[in-house]
């Protein structure tokens, strides 16, 4: 499948040598984290900072193969968190139906309603500034986009004929929805979390440009931007590359999205 698309093949490459170096960031990097070169402050990319250095002489490259780390764990165990529950909360909601399913997404109605932003500084004040409250916060916000769409999967994959016999020989609720449903919205619930994936790493990012993310002395994507904002007019580099890794990782796990949708629903029209 990777051969008929290229573009997901490039895609899938680049996110898997970006999660490899993010993994083995103690071994890639050129300088530890926390290195800071004194006599080369604020420098212009060049050898050895390829990247160029920031205000305190820390390597922009080092410290952007770091943040990969907290970028992309915060963006896939929130997006896991979020599908999950979502897809539990939709599915039950989708198949019991009546007054209980009516009450259940008035509930994610009242949820959505909710500017995702009170949610993240709520949580942030109760929990704290750290990875595990951006990830909770964010995967409060997501959730719930993800239980509509299994919701309606359900409800699709419920009136099958194939579920209908299940019911007539006799079997019971949880295992028509786990082994007849679920297998059904299979589909759907991967497509959905892959497009999750970009979704919260640019939220992560915006949160933290708005110095809402994960505090100092880790730094995500999004702080690096925030730090290399202000000196945009004369040291353009400090934003410059931070931003253009953001774009990229976005794009390439939207690439795969596409072409895991158009590979898993191949009748789909757009």
């Amino acid at each position: 499948m990777l051969k008929t698309n290229k573009l997901m093949a490039v895609a899938v490459f680049f996110i898997a040598v970006l999660s490899f170096t993010a993994l083995f960031a103690d071994f890639i990097a050129p300088f530890p984290y926390e290195y800071q070169d004194t006599k080369a402050l604020l420098q212009a990319p060049s050898a050895p900072h390829y990247f160029g250095t920031d205000r305190l002489g820390r390597d922009i490259l080092s410290r952007i193969i770091y943040g990969a780390r907290i970028s992309l764990t915060v963006a896939i165990i929130s997006s896991a968190i979020a599908v999950l529950f979502g897809a539990v909360y939709g599915a039950c909601a989708g198949f019991i139906g009546g007054k209980t399913e009516s009450a259940m997404m008035r509930f994610v109605d009242i949820v959505y309603c909710i500017p995702d932003l009170l949610i993240i500084i709520l949580i942030s004040i109760m929990i704290g500034r750290g990875i595990t409250g951006i990830t909770l916060s964010l995967s409060l916000v997501s959730w719930v986009t993800v239980a509509r769409v299994m919701r309606g999967e359900v409800i699709r994959i419920k009136v099958q004929d194939f579920v209908e016999a299940a019911k007539t020989i006799g079997a019971g609720k949880t295992r028509i929805i786990f082994l007849h449903i679920f297998p059904g919205a299979l589909t759907s619930l991967i497509i959905t979390a892959t497009f999750r994936i970009p979704q919260v790493i640019l939220a992560e990012s915006s949160l933290s440009f708005l110095g809402l993310g994960v505090p100092p002395p880790f730094s995500s994507w999004g702080t690096l931007a925030n730090e290399g904002w202000a000196s945009l007019r004369f040291y353009p580099h400090l934003i410059l590359f931070p931003a253009v890794v953001i774009f990229i990782s976005i794009t390439a796990f939207n690439l795969i999205g596409e072409g895991l949708r158009d590979i898993l629903d191949p009748y789909r029209k757009d």
